[in-house]
């Protein structure tokens, strides 16, 4: 098993246990330092904001009678298994990829974990340019969004490298 996990991209999961760790860890403090709705400036266009999303991004679906809860878990259930795979079946060279994956897993259980204690997902995270506030959302979200990022890139990256390769 330890070479399995040495070998593969599974080596990286460590980073995922530290993302899950920073999310958590900053809604536990989130939600023992703010009220539902409370909103504490820091700089001109941040604010901590202690908000409840039971839908997805945006707040999709927010509305609806709490099918949304079962319906987001599945669908980060699903992401986190076929990542795990993919990490599985991969080097554990190809660094940026296995790290894009495990800021996607540890994000994706961060927001589940949420799902299956609160039914819904803590955000606090408010941007915002005059009265224009962009949703607010949390450091899972965000890990994710970058781990996306890094997979677009590793895209390019790697199409870059099989032209040059394909040119030589």
């Amino acid at each position: 098993m330890t070479k399995v996990m040495c070998s593969t991209g599974l080596r990286w999961l460590w980073l995922a246990v530290i993302v899950l760790v920073l999310d958590l860890g900053s809604k536990i403090w989130v939600m023992g330092h703010f009220q539902l709705g409370e909103s504490m400036p820091l700089i001109p266009f941040f604010n901590l904001t202690y908000a409840h999303n039971p839908g997805a991004a945006f707040s999709f679906l927010a509305d609806k009678d709490g099918w949304q809860r079962w319906f987001f878990a599945g669908i980060a259930l699903a992401i986190v298994i076929a990542l795990l795979v993919l990490m599985y079946r991969s080097s554990a060279a190809q660094r940026l990829n296995n790290i894009a994956f495990a800021m996607i897993i540890g994000g994706a259980l961060g927001n589940l974990f949420d799902r299956m204690v609160h039914g819904f997902v803590i955000d606090f995270i408010d941007f915002y340019v005059n009265d224009w506030h962009y949703p607010i959302f949390n450091l899972a979200d965000s890990f994710i969004c970058v781990g996306a990022v890094l997979v677009i890139l590793e895209g390019f990256i790697a199409s870059k490298d099989k032209t040059a390769n394909n040119k030589g």
